[in-house]
């Protein structure tokens, strides 16, 4: 079954939700595991099934304009002694978006899914 365009799924509004919730405690940009950590530590989390599920919806979310993102500078990486990493950040859209999800789905939306406007 396709999903209706401009739907959010419910991993994607995890994945905004924990994004603005890092942002407002003050790390701007974030990296995959990072991402994954923050939402096993929340309250009301679904479980990854796999990190390429993750990954798979970070692009969706940057795809439709919710978050963007760039690769870490390769020396911090060197002086840290590992790869460089894909960093995100959560755009203006991010947050309205949301809240239009959470609206939509108090108002029993089919399936837990709720459309989003346009970013």
């Amino acid at each position: 079954m396709r999903r209706k365009a401009g739907t959010l799924l419910p991993l994607e509004a995890e994945i905004l939700d924990a994004a603005l919730r890092l942002h407002r405690g003050g790390e701007r940009r974030f990296h995959g595991f990072g991402i994954a950590k923050t939402i096993a530590a929340g309250d009301d989390t679904t479980a990854l099934t796999s990190h390429g599920t993750l990954y798979k919806a970070l692009g969706r979310l940057e795809a439709a304009g919710l978050l963007s993102s760039d690769w870490e500078d390769a020396d911090t990486a060197a002086e840290q002694g590992r790869p460089r990493r894909r960093l995100y950040e959560v755009t203006g859209a991010a947050a309205v978006v949301l809240a239009e999800h959470r609206l939509k789905a108090s108002h029993a939306a089919p399936h837990g899914r709720a459309a989003w406007g346009t970013p």
